[in-house]
């Protein structure tokens, strides 16, 4: 298949309100693949590529000569074909990354009301809830189901290598599209899952796609989605006077009789709400309440969703004293009953509000071990109340506020006397370290003898990704 490849474009757009290296591989997604520094993945019937820098997200485009036809049951990148080939890519990415919400006014509204997110956080700015295909979501968390990332991502590859449309290569690399629910219905498919490694998820899989693709009537899953989150190929419905955009403030508190009550946008008389949404989906096939809130949350736009997994269970426990844990790990609950389940997700609620499902991805992505080495360079730095981080160095304390690193302009205070001080700005992004050099000088205290003591302390602020470090050391 012949394809046209379109010229780099770019979005501007902090590494605060978005970071792909974090978002694209914290288990959301399956698709995206990273060759020579550059992510792909088939959206709305094209390979999309992204990179980033510290200010733009740069994106381009590859385009099948012949887009494939649409089909009934909706998957993630065949409603929209490619008629318009050059302009409604920004809009796809606008509202496959959900960029109307404003992520880090919620880190701050998060950070507030919880001591052990604003403690974590740092390290793990950005981190976005995707907007994607119900039913592309539905069936990769069907495949979660006792699994780790990388082996989910394996078998979805195979899905969509097996039974999706071909739409371009990338370096030697095929793409190709999810398949849609009728290409993964039938027991010949069953039975070359279980040959492809899928085990008893196999079944599932094709159970629930017969039961979507020939007993639910076209675009049941996206009458569940959240009115106020539509799909890309869907028109926000004028009856909603629901918005997007989440209260700062505020934090509504959901009734503890019902840990699923806390929808983030008030329904009218016939819009779905979460609670409706996750039921329905819990009817399905292979689909338990840990599933269900993940197609809540990432394919349908319940923000106030809250997956409970193993991970999630470890942060109750460990952090929020669940089920006997928040010591040394002793009288700790293993086995997550229903009640306990509901119980996590609705204390979580009350804690973040109507985006508790986006507060509860960053902690989840801090808790994988892919991502340890990034935690553990947090946890070197200490956040103080008027929200600076502090290093010691040889004894004597140096501050640096994130706030004003970030303008590169830096006040720096040295507490047991004020001397001549260097201040080294690092900005690294992907491996690729943009140094930017600035000195504050102050003016240096004449010691007791009258003698003027002269001491250059060198401060190094690297921005890694989504984290600020500070790390002093002395000339």
């Amino acid at each position: 298949m012949a394809v046209k490849v379109a010229e780099w474009r770019k979005l501007p757009l902090s590494l605060t309100e978005l970071c792909i290296d974090t978002t694209l591989r914290c288990g959301q997604s399956f698709r995206w693949r990273k060759i020579d520094e550059e992510w792909h993945c088939v959206l709305g019937g094209r390979i999309i590529s992204l990179k980033q820098d510290t200010s733009h997200l740069h994106y381009r485009v590859t385009w099948p000569k012949t887009g494939p036809k649409p089909t009934i049951t909706s998957p993630p990148s065949l409603t929209h074909g490619i008629t318009s080939p050059e302009d409604d890519t920004e809009s796809l990415l606008r509202s496959y990354f959900a960029l109307s919400v404003p992520l880090s006014s919620l880190y701050k509204q998060w950070a507030a009301s919880d001591a052990n997110f604003a403690r974590r956080a740092p390290s793990f700015t950005g981190i976005r809830i995707l907007n994607q295909d119900a039913w592309e979501t539905l069936i990769s968390f069907i495949c979660s189901s006792n699994n780790h990332i990388s082996r989910i991502s394996s078998m979805v590859q195979k899905l969509c290598t097996h039974y999706g449309p071909y739409i371009g290569t990338i370096s030697g690399e095929p793409f190709h599209d999810f398949p849609d629910a009728k290409a993964l219905s039938g027991v010949q498919v069953q039975t070359h899952l279980r040959e492809l490694g899928f085990g008893y998820r196999a079944k599932y899989i094709v159970e629930t796609a017969d039961i979507v693709a020939n007993h639910k009537p076209p675009g049941w899953l996206n009458d569940l989605r959240n009115p106020a989150v539509p799909a890309f190929d869907q028109v926000p419905s004028p009856s909603t006077n629901a918005t997007a955009e989440p209260p700062i403030t505020t934090t509504p508190k959901p009734d503890d009789s019902n840990p699923l009550v806390g929808d983030a946008n008030p329904p009218g008389p016939e819009s779905p709400t979460y609670r409706a949404a996750h039921e329905a989906l819990l009817t399905l096939t292979g689909v338990g309440p840990k599933v269900s809130d993940c197609v809540c949350l990432m394919g349908l736009g319940w923000g106030e969703s809250v997956p409970v997994d193993t991970h999630v269970w470890q942060i109750a426990q460990r952090d929020y004293k669940f089920g006997g844990g928040g010591g040394g790990g002793k009288g700790k609950t293993k086995t997550l009953s229903k009640t306990m389940y509901d119980a996590v997700g609705g204390h979580f609620r009350a804690i973040w509000g109507p985006y508790a499902g986006w507060a509860q991805s960053v902690l989840f992505t801090a808790n994988l071990k892919s991502f340890a080495e990034q935690a553990e360079a947090g946890k070197k730095n200490k956040t103080t109340k008027d929200g600076v981080l502090e290093e010691e160095v040889e004894g004597e304390r140096v501050t640096a506020a994130v706030a004003v690193v970030k303008n590169e302009q830096l006040e720096v205070n040295e507490g047991v006397k004020k001397e001549e001080v260097a201040v080294s700005v690092v900005e690294n992004t992907s491996k690729r370290a943009v140094r930017k050099r600035k000195s504050v000088a102050v003016e240096t205290q004449e010691t007791s003898r009258g003698k003027k003591r002269v001491k250059t302390v060198e401060v190094e602020v690297t921005a890694r990704r989504t984290s600020q470090r500070i790390r002093a050391t002395r000339k």
